[in-house]
């Protein structure tokens, strides 16, 4: 008898600056997936947040023209539809797991995780909360500092406390030199390193533009670049590490180094760290996926000085898969091929779905509703 195939729905796309990136992701990501294996059907969201049906989002990955696909697509979809955006989830049945490959934006946030919830369905991936969480740099610091995991000094600027933060203030606490970046945005998109008042203010408003949170940091004299891959549940393992030199003049690893020529870009894999850096980095790494409540799979960027002290960067719950992507990289360097990777994946999310379907709500009938004295009722008079 042949083994039922599991039905996997990949999602990707996005109304989010990482569209493209969610794109090439997707497709590395399909192409690995052994199909004796698995039945998969794929998912577009476009840029306006509308989830094209797997017909049109095959046609995409085909090579055709997206904004031909979704205005041929969208043409005659009835927006008055609450549901309309997501619809064409209908066009497939079955569907066992699903494989979010959002990056950013209504991907990595906690969106579609909500989603999936409702839908009573494993997904790859964290859940809402952490998914929420851990896509806010703010909240993620917060938390990491809570739990004495070392994390670079900040402060954050929003529209209504941007007066408090001059440019003269800032650096007085935390140095000349900043970074400067959206809380809510991924993919380097909207980070400036400034060494002035000029460019802070310039890169405050254009953070503004992504987020209405915006984080200033400390920089770290002369980092090295580490990150490190975790992938498990309850129970993680973390990968050996990989360190990401750019090319000199660059200020930091950008969207260009990271997606559109990388050619100048030297990966160190794996990176050669004296053993006890090593070991703290990989436990500082495990540790934020723990407090995180992190699921599945995470990527854990780290900042390394000159004293080799590591600062904890930021995590990325959802990263991606292209072909320079570190993430696939450090598990393959740690003896896990991109094909039992995404095999585990979809191990771990139907483990987790399975975890938390023994979870129990006890459901108590009310009855007639008895109420205290004081109490102001509908009519403005009092319970007595």
């Amino acid at each position: 008898m042949v083994a039922k195939k599991l039905h996997v729905a990949l999602l990707f796309g996005g109304n989010s600056s990482e569209h493209d990136v969610s794109k090439r992701s997707a497709h590395n990501i399909y192409d690995a997936l052994d199909k004796n294996k698995y039945e998969v059907s794929v998912f577009m969201f476009t840029k306006d947040g509308f989830l094209l049906g797997n017909k049109d989002s095959m046609r995409i990955f085909d090579g055709e023209n997206e904004d031909e696909v979704v205005a041929q697509a969208i043409k005659d979809v009835d927006f008055s539809n609450p549901l309309a955006n997501v619809q064409n989830l209908s066009e497939v049945k079955d569907v066992d797991v699903f494989y979010p490959v959002i990056h950013g934006n209504m991907g990595e946030d906690g969106t579609v995780q909500g989603l999936f919830r409702l839908l009573n369905k494993p997904w790859i991936g964290s859940g809402v909360a952490s998914s929420a969480v851990s896509f806010d740099k703010d909240l993620t610091k917060q938390l990491l500092t809570l739990h004495g995991i070392r994390n670079t000094r900040y402060v954050v600027v929003t529209p209504e406390n941007q007066a408090e933060y001059p440019y003269e203030k800032v650096a007085a606490d935390l140095g000349e030199t900043l970074f400067v970046k959206p809380a809510r945005q991924g993919s380097s998109v909207g980070i400036y390193k400034v060494r002035n008042k000029e460019e802070y203010d310039k890169a405050i408003q254009d953070g503004f533009h992504y987020d209405f949170k915006v984080m200033v940091e400390e920089a770290i004299k002369n980092p090295r670049e580490v990150e490190c891959s975790v992938l498990g549940n309850r129970k993680a393992d973390a990968s050996q590490l990989g360190a990401i030199n750019i090319p000199e003049g660059d200020d930091f690893y950008d969207y260009n180094n990271k997606f559109v020529d990388a050619s100048g870009v030297v990966f160190q894999l794996p990176v050669n760290l004296p053993e006890k850096l090593t070991k703290e980095i990989q436990q500082m790494s495990l540790d934020a996926f723990r407090v995180l409540d992190n699921r599945g799979l995470a990527r854990m960027d780290f900042l390394v000085d000159e004293n080799d002290v590591p600062y904890f960067g930021e995590v990325n719950n959802l990263p991606g898969f292209t072909n320079i992507s570190l993430y696939p990289q450090l598990w393959a360097l740690s003896g896990i091929s991109y094909a039992e990777l995404i095999d585990k994946l979809i191990q771990l999310a139907i483990d987790e779905f399975n975890d938390n379907a023994k979870l129990h709500y006890d459901f108590v009938e009310l009855g007639q509703e008895k109420v205290g004295k004081g109490l102001i009722k509908k009519d403005g008079s009092k319970t007595e």
